[in-house]
């Protein structure tokens, strides 16, 4: 796939580029360039190469989903200043 000069513009055009007459021209080369090395990396063999997500192996530490510190809201309370019915009681601040 080759790019052209009107292809330039174009794609400029919708990523709302505003290019200045001669820059266009330089673009083309290097869009080329880049498809090139696009092609060279599909014709690489990675027939036995399984796909990753990162560099290093990563492995999620799984643990029990268990609640391990509930039912001591009394304790918590205790720390408050002020409580209302189970909650923590703060003064009003917008009038």
């Amino acid at each position: 796939m080759a790019v052209d000069l009107a292809t330039v513009t174009r794609i400029a055009k919708l990523a709302r580029l505003r290019l200045a007459p001669g820059e266009a021209e330089p673009l083309v080369a290097e869009l080329n360039g880049i498809l090139r090395w696009i092609e060279q990396l599909g014709e690489v063999d990675t027939a036995g190469v399984e796909p990753m997500a990162a560099v290093i192996p990563n492995h999620l530490r799984w643990r029990p989903d268990a609640v391990t510190d509930g039912g001591v809201a009394a304790a918590v309370l205790a720390n408050a200043p002020a409580s209302e019915a189970g909650f923590f009681a703060v003064p009003k601040v917008i009038e």
